[in-house]
């Protein structure tokens, strides 16, 4: 008896689009910084943010890249402000180029601020994918939906979380594995504010983890590492975890 073969059906997604994205962030972000580039290269640039509207089936894509466009002076000006928080906070940082050229969390706060403007213009999946392409790059895992002030730090990126709810006011600084989460993750709560609220000139350490929509950090407080907060926290606090390390000497 010949066999009957069963023809699957499966709905098509541009997979593609992933590199395509990656590359376009990339040169937006060179085209931000250098004008030079961004004169040879601003119209392969305007070309390539068209036709991944295209693909994502998004109409009126000219203006949004002209509002996107009239967008930029301000957000470069926020990412100074960054880069010179940097500076000034980090020791290891020898000059306002080097923050720039090398430093990831500087690269993830660029990435965000872009693609939070986008999200602002109701661009659909575009954001995320540019964010996602920042957290593989830099360890940096920002949402774009979040709100971050001016003059934020990100101190070694890796590991960092922070959800799509959060805010964050000015002069922040966290440092790596920070996480600003939910409580929960039920689907129910999408619409919800779930991440905390950061307030001005707060510090957080490495490895703390701030859950809930309803939590505030109060303004200049200190976040100690390996903290776990639940519960809003005053303004000028300072929360640490206490522990005892215990040595143990081998006998020989």
């Amino acid at each position: 008896m010949e066999e009957t073969k069963k023809i699957v059906t499966f709905k098509n997604y541009s997979i593609c689009l992933k590199d395509t994205v990656e590359t376009f962030t990339k040169k937006l972000i060179h085209s931000l910084f250098d004008s030079e580039y961004q004169n040879i290269n601003g119209t392969e640039i305007k070309n390539t943010f068209l036709t991944i509207l295209s693909k994502l089936s998004v109409i009126e894509a000219e203006q949004i890249w002209s509002a996107f466009e009239n967008k930029f002076v301000e957000i470069r000006t926020k990412l100074d402000l960054d880069a010179i928080a940097a500076e000034k906070n980090d020791p290891a940082a020898k000059s306002l180029e080097e923050v720039y050229l090398a430093y990831p969390g500087f690269y993830a706060i660029a990435v965000h601020r872009l693609s939070n403007q986008l999200l602002k213009f109701n661009v659909p999946v575009l954001p995320r994918m540019m964010s996602e392409f920042a957290h593989s790059a830099t360890g940096a895992d920002i949402h774009p939906g979040a709100e971050i002030g001016c003059s934020f730090h990100i101190d070694h990126a890796t590991g960092i979380v922070i959800g799509e709810s959060a805010i964050i006011e000015d002069h922040v600084k966290i440092f790596q594995g920070v996480t600003l989460g939910g409580l929960s993750v039920k689907k129910s709560l999408a619409s919800t504010k779930r991440h905390p609220t950061i307030g001005n000139n707060v510090t957080i350490y490495a490895n703390a983890t701030i859950l809930g929509g309803e939590v505030f950090i109060g303004e200049n407080s200190i976040i100690g590492a390996n903290v776990c907060i639940t519960d809003s926290i005053p303004k000028n606090s300072i929360v640490t975890v206490q522990y005892e390390n215990k040595i143990i000497q081998k006998n020989t």
